[in-house]
């Protein structure tokens, strides 16, 4: 009998800087952090708490926890064609969204590639600071 799944818990991506990756996520999406990596001036009880983070960032958003991972070495690159991730989309409620998504992305300076027709729904690509490609999703109807 499979494993009686409901729905994802979170995802979690590696990246190499945290800085540039806290900016973009939090200008695009603008997610409300759930968890962080704790200061250095914390006490060794918390830092061993949030260790988990590895320095990092947990995001909440009516999907789930998008988590950011920092730990890959400088220059790294996401490659879609390797084992792993594909792509992580996001679902919107409506075209109208994806049209004011498009603003959002312009004013930020993030190169996309413009709203898709697939046949049933929408979609829009970009990429995030280290390659990784995302892509939010409206039904047709």
């Amino acid at each position: 009998m499979p494993v009686a799944v409901v729905d994802f818990a979170h995802v979690r991506l590696t990246v190499t800087d945290i800085e540039v990756s806290r900016r973009f996520y939090e200008a695009v999406f603008g997610f409300p952090v759930a968890y962080e990596a704790p200061s250095a001036d914390a006490d060794a009880a918390t830092r061993e708490q949030l260790a988990f983070l590895f320095g990092g960032v947990i995001y909440s958003f009516a999907g789930g926890l998008l988590g950011l991972r920092p730990v890959a070495p400088a220059g790294d690159r996401h490659d879609e064609d390797r084992v792993g991730l594909d792509h992580l989309s996001f679902s919107l409620g409506s075209r109208a969204d994806l049209d004011d998504a498009v603003t959002v992305l312009d004013g930020l300076g993030v190169s996309h590639g413009g709203i898709k027709d697939i046949g049933g729904a929408f979609i829009l690509e970009f990429r995030d600071p280290d390659n990784i490609a995302l892509e939010l999703m409206a039904p047709a109807a």
